[in-house]
C-alpha cells in the first residue's frame, strides 16, 4: 500500500534527518583536531560539547528551511539562500565558497556552477552531504525525491558525478525515512537505491558496496571521501547507513573509525540514519534560529 505523508509528517521526517546530519557532521568534525580519542568514542564516550557543526549543517539547514517554508525547491531562490548565508567560518572548500561569492556578486547560479572546476562543474560531495533532510521530506513519492534532489544538487554541483551523488543520498534517506514509518527495516537498501540510479562511478560504487561485508574492506575499497568527491564518499556511507540503520552510534562510530572527511561521511550517515540519541543532540552546538520549526 502506497503512504501519503501530509505536510507535519514530511517536517517531522525532515526535521528528524536534520538532527542526525548536524549531530553527525558536529561530531564527526571533532576528530579533526588534537586530542580526540576514537577509543573512548567506540567505548560510549564521545568528547565534551558544545560540537560546532560545518557547512555541511549550514546547507542542509538551508534546504530544510526551503522545503518548510514552499514544499519544494526553487533553484534560484535556494542559490540566494546559499550565497546570503555561506559563513566561510564554517569549513567550506575553496571550490564552493568560489560558487557562492559569484552568486553572491549577481552570476547566474547555472553559470558560477558551471565553471567550476575548469568548465566542468563539481563533482564533490557537497551535494549529497545536505540532501538527506530532502529525501525523508519526499519520503512517499520516489519520482519527487529524484526530480527534487536534482534541483537542489545542480545550484552547485553541475558535473554529473556530484549530482548522481545527491539523488542516492536522497533516495537512501527516503527509504529509511519510509522504514521508520512503517517500522518494516528495508530489506536491501543499497539494491534499493540502485533503482534510481542511471549509469555513473557513483552507482558502481554501490554496486561493488553490496559485496562488502566489513567496515574497513568497504572504507578501503570504496573511498571514505579524502578525495572530497562524490564517487569516493557516497558509496562508502551508504554502505555504513545500510550496515547500521537501528544503531545510530555505531553509524558515526563506522565514519570516525574509518577517518578521511569524517564530518562530511558522518553528515551523510546521520542524515540517513536520523534519530540521535538525545544526550549527543545536546552537545551539538544549537542549530541557526532561522531554520527552527516555527
Amino acid at each position: 500500500m502506497r503512504t501519503v505523508l501530509h505536510s507535519r509528517a514530511r517536517l517531522d521526517l525532515a526535521y528528524d534527518s536534520l538532527a542526525g546530519l548536524s549531530v553527525g557532521d558536529a561530531l564527526g568534525a571533532q576528530f579533526f583536531m588534537v586530542g580526540r580519542s576514537l577509543p573512548d568514542l567506540v567505548a560510549g564516550k564521545p568528547p565534551r560539547g558544545p560540537w560546532e557543526w560545518t557547512d555541511d549543517t549550514e546547507m542542509a539547514c538551508n534546504l530544510v528551511a526551503e522545503l518548510r517554508d514552499h514544499g519544494e525547491v526553487d533553484r534560484d531562490r535556494l542559490a540566494a539562500t546559499f550565497a546570503d548565508r555561506c559563513e566561510p567560518n564554517r569549513g567550506y572548500g575553496v571550490g564552493a565558497f568560489t560558487i557562492l561569492r559569484k552568486i553572491r556578486q549577481g552570476t547566474p547560479w547555472q553559470e558560477a556552477a558551471s565553471a567550476a572546476f575548469g568548465g566542468q562543474g563539481s563533482c564533490g560531495n557537497g551535494a549529497a552531504m545536505r540532501v538527506a533532510p530532502l529525501g525523508a521530506y519526499f519520503a512517499d513519492s520516489p519520482d519527487t525525491v529524484t526530480a527534487q534532489a536534482i534541483r537542489a544538487s545542480e545550484v552547485t554541483h553541475q558535473h554529473p558525478e556530484g549530482i548522481a551523488g545527491g539523488v542516492a543520498v536522497a533516495h537512501a534517506s527516503a527509504i529509511a525515512a519510509k522504514a521508520r514509518l512503517t517500522g518494516t527495516p528495508p530489506p536491501d537498501l543499497l539494491g534499493s537505491v540502485l533503482g534510481h540510479l542511471g549509469e555513473s562511478f557513483v552507482r558502481k560504487g554501490i554496486e561493488k558496496a553490496r559485496a562488502i561485508g566489513d567496515a574497513e574492506e568497504a572504507a578501503y575499497v570504496l573511498g571514505n571521501g579524502s578525495r572530497v568527491t562524490a564517487q569516493d564518499t557516497v558509496p562508502f556511507t551508504l554502505w555504513v547507513a545500510a550496515h547500521h540503520l537501528d544503531d545510530y552510534r555505531a553509524a558515526i562510530t563506522a565514519c570516525v573509525r574509518a577517518g578521511g572527511d569524517v564530518d562530511t561521511t558522518a553528515a551523510i550517515v546521520g542524515g540517513i540514519v536520523a534519530t540521535p540519541p538525545p544526550e549527543w543532540r545536546a552537545e551539538r552546538e544549537p542549530l541557526p534560529d532561522w531554520v527552527s520549526r516555527g
